[in-house]
């Protein structure tokens, strides 16, 4: 049985669709538990591979029997088992916290939301562990198909951010599509691997530079890169609250996996950052997406706007650490993919249950929130501090080995922005927590007529989830070095100094 847990990792939620579907129709109470079932048993099988991976090395499953690269291989390394792990605790931390919520707000959808939601997790699974080029194009495109209907079952301008993400995720999918099709025409194959083989006595070729700039171009417009990011900010705002807390800690980061996973395993380092020669002007569009992510979220007046601007400057983070070239700034970015997901989760779970109690989003609607929700409060400013970058807090220890790849580059605008995206974070968060604790600014400061006004919690299934995240980001932090040393130091190659 554990011989085949690559492919019950696709297989398990993509066949659970279809018994959600139909219990959608049916009987909606089986819903959430096949939704659960199918993501624990997807869980089991990226810790196991996990666990597989570190103990005996890299695992080849061969999809049908047939062997690459005439078949699909689905392929589990060093740089993909923690991005599986990643997404399938993603998932199922934000179904226990927005449960309750999806039941509320979708009533006679649950059937349709539950579908679209495991749909999506198979195809950002599925993106995750293959190791073929076009069923990698297939898979993202039965994520973004989800992603999209779970964004246009929001309210108000919900339909019209997905239109614009369609139209935007469609060119960006398109792209990636043509480039792999120029390196089909020039190596005949699309097993990522038997194309790493074929490319080295190719590298002169002029339709192997336009296949990997058309694909990076496809890539920056699925992760938001600035300034192809112009779909994300609405598209997470206007999404329903559990929909947005499942794709924005999820959607950019796997795509800045597949960017490392082509420039690592497929066109591989020494083409990438000797011969291709565009190191820099990739690090200064970083530095630009940084600057203005973190300044357009300077003139937000609500959580989620705020946040998505946010994950505009993360993305430059990860993007500019992984074209540093050097090994402490693919380090950085590879370890940033996990911890920024775990600090957008947080900050969306946080907003969930804001949500949940007090209908709105908005910054007026935080006025004396850290007394009326606390725990709610306490976990979104550790959510917050991870973004900053304070030690012990996981966000530190990524920053910080980016830092040191940008000071090992002699790229000083990286390093310098990432330092005022860093200031910019201290400003954005404290102010929130001002509006918390010190507004309304009145006589009675936080007092309702009859004395302190009560606390009024988000329900526990939120709250759960919510602080296992919240003190999962100080975990990870505390064992950084730990899964730099077993993990991440294999995932990246020796010729990366």
């Amino acid at each position: 049985m554990s011989h085949h847990f690559p492919a019950l990792l696709v297989i398990a939620p993509l066949l659970s669709a279809f018994f959600i579907s139909g219990a959608g129709w049916l009987n909606r109470r089986f819903c959430l538990p096949l939704a659960v079932a199918s993501l624990g048993v997807a869980g089991l099988s990226a810790l196991s591979l996990f666990w597989r991976v570190v103990q005996q090395g890299p695992v080849l499953y061969r999809l049908g029997g047939w062997d690459p690269p005439w078949g699909i291989a689905y392929a589990v390394d060093f740089l993909n088992a923690p991005v599986l792990v990643l997404i399938c605790i993603v998932a199922l931390l934000n179904l226990w916290a927005s449960h309750r919520q999806v039941e509320e707000q979708f009533k006679e959808k649950t059937g349709a939301f539950y579908t679209l939601y495991v749909l999506m997790v198979t195809g950002l699974l599925g993106i995750t562990v293959t190791g073929d080029a076009f069923n990698l194009y297939v898979l993202l495109e039965i994520a973004s198909l989800s992603g999209y209907g779970l964004i246009a079952m929001g309210e108000d301008r919900a339909p019209l951010a997905t239109l614009n993400y369609v139209y935007m995720g469609t060119i960006g999918a398109c792209f990636y599509l043509l480039g792999i099709g120029y390196l089909y025409i020039v190596t005949g194959s699309l097993n990522m691997a038997d194309i790493a083989r074929i490319l080295p006595g190719l590298y002169e070729n002029k339709a192997v530079l336009t296949a990997l700039i058309i694909c990076l171009v496809g890539l920056w417009l699925k992760m938001a890169f600035f300034p192809l990011h112009v779909w994300l900010p609405n598209a997470y705002t206007f999404a329903p609250v559990p929909s947005a807390a499942l794709i924005a800690p999820l959607m950019t980061k796997v795509m800045v996996y597949v960017m490392i996973r082509l420039m690592l395993t497929v066109f591989t380092p020494g083409y990438v950052f000797s011969t291709l020669g565009i190191n820099d002007a990739v690090v200064w569009f970083a530095v630009i997406a940084i600057v203005m992510g973190a300044i357009l979220a300077l003139g937000q007046r609500d959580l989620k706007k705020m946040i998505s601007y946010i994950i505009v400057a993360e993305v430059g983070y990860m993007v500019g650490g992984a074209w540093l070239g050097n090994r402490a700034g693919m380090t950085g970015a590879i370890l940033h993919i996990i911890n920024d997901a775990l600090m957008t989760l947080c900050l969306f779970l946080a907003v969930a249950a804001i949500t949940y109690r007090m209908k709105s989003y908005t910054f007026s609607s935080l006025k004396g929130l850290i007394r009326k929700m606390p725990f709610t409060m306490g976990a979104f400013i550790l959510g917050g501090l991870s973004i900053i970058g304070v030690p012990p807090t996981c966000g530190f220890f990524s920053k910080w080995y980016l830092i040191t790849g940008a000071l090992q580059a002699g790229h000083y605008g990286f390093m310098a922005a990432l330092l005022f995206s860093s200031l910019v974070n201290v400003v954005l968060f404290f102010r929130i927590i001002e509006i918390g604790f010190f507004e309304p600014f009145n006589e009675g400061h936080g007092h309702g007529e009859h004395g302190p006004e009560p606390m009024n919690e988000a329900p526990l299934s939120i709250l759960v989830p919510l602080w296992i995240v919240a003190l999962g980001l100080v975990v990870v932090g505390v064992y950084t070095s730990e899964i730099i040393t077993h993990v991440l130091q294999f995932a990246i190659p020796k010729a990366i100094l």
